[in-house]
């Protein structure tokens, strides 16, 4: 592999770990404000893709859009992702986390509640979409912006990159200077003492869960953007983005980042130098490498007690 094709991978695999850290947020968020591993999340970055179709399905972008046009496109994209992700992350905490968590239910039987959501909300979207996949309506001409050393970086790879950057920016100063987030921060830490300080422990979780749906619809945008939209589209992506944020360190969102980043350029290498068969395979072997040194992970730190 030559210097410029490093510089290609290096790009195709930031790209790629800037749709993984917006996916992982999602679960990183959950879990530490429930220690919930939300495993429908999945469902909704595939549902943000489903509803960016839908919403440029309606207006019916023009055959030769201008650059105003094309920008007011993706930006009808990303609200309409992040809308549909937004308000499904909403319904599965209200309708089918918030029931249990009143009941004090055991933790398997919340991980339970999420994959069968997983299944419902996939065979669902499935018999409602169709089981082929769908091309996300043409908003622009993806043609090379500007070129790093030499490697092209097309508009595509440029909406991907600075859509997540912006999102991630905004999830950061959410969490760490808002009074959402501090409502975060302390429910992860302990919710019984939070309670007593007088914060809304159900308007935080519910809270958070709707802010992982809105990072995980966009996301789902994004991915669609550059590929095709169909039912089953988020299980490798929410997978890859879980174990993101476990090799960052679940609970911590600039973790998440952190390991959506190394994990989507380990894959874009593994692909490179030895074939797409090996996909995964280079990303998961750093994840077990790390665990087995900083089971924590890469800037992982305990978390407190269930919501």
């Amino acid at each position: 592999m030559s210097l410029s094709d490093g510089w290609d991978v290096l790009v195709l695999g930031l790209v790629l770990g800037s749709l993984y850290a917006v996916i992982a947020i999602g679960y990183t968020l959950v879990y530490g404000v429930l220690q919930l591993l939300n495993f429908a999340h999945s469902e909704v970055f595939m549902a943000g893709g489903f509803g960016g179709v839908i919403a440029l399905t309606i207006v019916e972008p023009a055959v030769d859009p201008s650059g105003m046009q094309s920008v007011l496109y993706v930006l009808l994209g990303v609200l309409a992702g992040a809308m549909l992700g937004g308000t499904i992350a909403f319904g599965l905490e209200k309708a089918a986390y918030r029931p249990l968590r009143r009941r004090n239910a055991p933790r398997l039987v919340f991980l339970i509640t999420a994959i069968g959501a997983s299944f419902f909300l996939y065979n669902l979207a499935g018999k409602l979409f169709g089981r082929y996949p769908i091309a996300m309506p043409t908003m622009y001409e993806n043609k090379t912006v500007f070129t790093v050393f030499g490697t092209s970086v097309s508009v595509t790879q440029l909406i991907i990159v600075g859509t997540a950057l912006v999102m991630l920016a905004a999830v950061d100063v959410i969490v760490n200077r808002t009074k959402l987030g501090a409502g975060i921060r302390a429910v992860a830490q302990d919710p019984e003492v939070a309670s007593l300080m007088g914060v809304d422990i159900d308007k935080v979780v519910s809270r958070t869960f709707v802010l992982g749906g809105l990072l995980g619809g966009v996301a789902g945008f994004l991915f669609g953007t550059n590929l095709q939209v169909e039912y089953t589209m988020g299980f490798l992506p929410g997978i890859t983005a879980f174990a993101a944020a476990v090799l960052g360190g679940i609970g911590n969102v600039r973790g998440a980042v952190l390991g959506g980043l190394l994990l989507g350029v380990v894959e874009a290498f593994t692909v490179e130098i030895w074939s797409d068969a090996w996909r995964y395979v280079g990303a998961f072997a750093v994840l077990v490498l790390v665990l087995m040194f900083r089971p924590t992970g890469l800037l992982g730190e305990r978390v407190g007690r269930a919501a």
